[in-house]
C-alpha cells in the first residue's frame, strides 16, 4: 500500500513514524514549508503523562524535550478590578516542551519531500491513500460551510526578567479567547493570543509587551479551527483522501488545545488502517463531548448562554474534565467551570 501524508505538524509526524514500521506500507510525506524554515505554530504545552507515551512509541523519551514543568497556573478571567474572580489551578503535569525538535526526530529516517505538495490529481495517480493533515487549511478534502475558527498570533520572545514563573492566561470577555504566556526556560516565553472577536488580541498584547518590556524573536500566525470533529464531515473526498488530526476538527476549543487530540486521532488512523469506516465511527466516538464544548463555546460567544438553560452541557463538560485530570494534565474543579461561564 502507498500512502501519501500531507502537512507535516504534530499529526503528520506522528503518522510518517508510526506507518514508515509498518512491512506493506510505504509512505511518503510532503511539508508545503522549505525544510529550513519548518516550523510547529502554536503553543507549545501539553501533559507529559499523555505524550510521554506517545513519544515512547516512536523511540524518544519526552523528558529530553520538556523546557518548563508546570506547577500552577494563574487564569485572569476578570477586568483587574476583583484578584477573587482570578482562578489558580494546581497543574498535575501540564509542560511546555521542545515541539519542533520532537516533530523533527519523529520524521528522522522517513521519506519527505520538503516543498510544496503535488496537486490531488498527482496525488491520485500514485498513491492508495491520502492522508489530510494539513490542519486548518484542509487542503485535499471538502470545504466546510458554518465553520467556527479563530484567528490566533504567538511571539517568541526573550526576557531579562520573566513576568511570571508559570503558566498564565488571561480569558477573554464572553470566551472568544485568550492571551497565554507559556514559559520555555532561561528566559524565553511563548506569549500570544486568540479572539474570535479579533479585537481584543492586540489591545491585550500591546498593553502586555509594554508593561513587560521583551525582546521579540519570532512572530507567527495561523487560525485555529474549533469546529469539532461532529461537524466536521465528511472526514473522506469518497475516494483515496481522509482526514487526520485539526484538518476534521480535533481541537479542544475550551482550552484551544490540539497537540495530544491530534496524536490520538493519527494513532486511530494507524489502528484501522484498513477500515475507514471503523476509523470515522471511532473518531466521532472518542471526540464526542467536543461537540458539547462547540456547543457552549459557541453560545457564550453569541451570548446566548444561559447557566440555568444550559446547565447540563456545563456538567457533561465537567464530568469529562474531571475524569480526565491526568489527560488534561490540570486539577478541574466546579468552582472554576463556574467562573468560566461567568465571564
Amino acid at each position: 500500500m502507498k500512502i501519501a501524508v500531507v502537512g507535516i505538524g504534530v499529526a503528520g509526524a506522528y503518522l510518517m513514524n508510526q506507518l514508515s514500521n509498518l512491512h506493506d506500507v510505504q509512505v511518503k510525506g510532503f511539508e508545503r514549508m522549505p525544510e529550513k524554515e519548518h516550523d510547529a505554530v502554536c503553543a507549545w504545552a501539553t501533559c507529559d503523562k499523555v505524550m510521554k507515551d506517545y513519544a515512547k512509541q516512536c523511540g524518544l523519551n519526552l523528558e529530553n524535550y520538556i523546557l518548563h514543568d508546570g506547577k500552577k497556573m494563574k487564569v485572569d478571567v476578570g477586568d483587574g478590578t476583583n484578584s477573587s474572580k482570578n482562578i489558580e489551578i494546581n497543574l498535575k503535569g501540564m509542560v511546555s516542551y521542545d515541539k519542533l525538535r520532537l516533530i523533527q526526530d519523529m520524521i528522522k529516517g522517513t521519506d519527505i519531500s520538503f516543498q510544496k505538495a503535488p496537486n490531488k490529481a498527482a496525488l491520485e495517480d500514485e498513491y492508495d491513500i491520502i492522508v489530510d493533515s494539513t490542519g486548518f487549511h484542509r487542503h485535499y478534502l471538502p470545504k466546510l460551510k458554518n465553520e467556527l475558527w479563530i484567528p490566533c498570533i504567538q511571539y517568541k520572545v526573550k526576557y531579562d526578567n520573566t513576568p511570571f514563573d508559570d503558566f498564565y492566561l488571561k480569558a477573554f470577555p464572553s470566551l472568544s479567547g485568550y492571551f497565554w504566556y507559556f514559559p520555555l526556560g532561561n528566559g524565553y516565553a511563548h506569549i500570544g493570543s486568540g479572539d474570535f472577536q479579533r479585537k481584543q488580541t492586540h489591545i491585550f498584547m500591546e498593553s502586555f509587551m509594554k508593561k513587560y518590556p521583551c525582546q521579540v524573536l519570532k512572530k507567527v500566525g495561523r487560525p485555529v479551527r474549533i469546529t469539532p470533529p461532529s461537524h466536521c464531515l465528511p472526514f473522506t473526498d469518497g475516494r483515496k483522501t481522509i482526514g487526520v488530526g485539526e484538518s476534521i476538527g480535533t481541537v479542544y476549543s475550551l482550552l484551544g488545545e490540539g497537540i495530544i487530540p491530534s496524536t490520538i486521532c493519527a494513532q486511530l488512523f494507524v489502528e484501522n488502517l484498513y477500515d475507514h469506516q471503523k476509523y470515522i465511527a471511532e473518531v466521532l466516538s472518542t471526540f464526542k463531548i467536543y461537540t458539547n464544548v462547540y456547543n457552549f463555546i459557541r453560545k457564550s460567544i453569541n451570548k446566548k448562554f444561559n447557566i440555568i438553560k444550559d446547565f447540563v452541557e456545563v456538567l457533561k463538560i465537567y464530568k469529562y474534565m474531571k475524569s480526565s485530570e491526568d489527560r488534561f494534565g490540570m486539577e478541574v474543579n466546579m468552582l472554576n467551570m463556574l467562573k468560566l461561564t461567568k465571564i
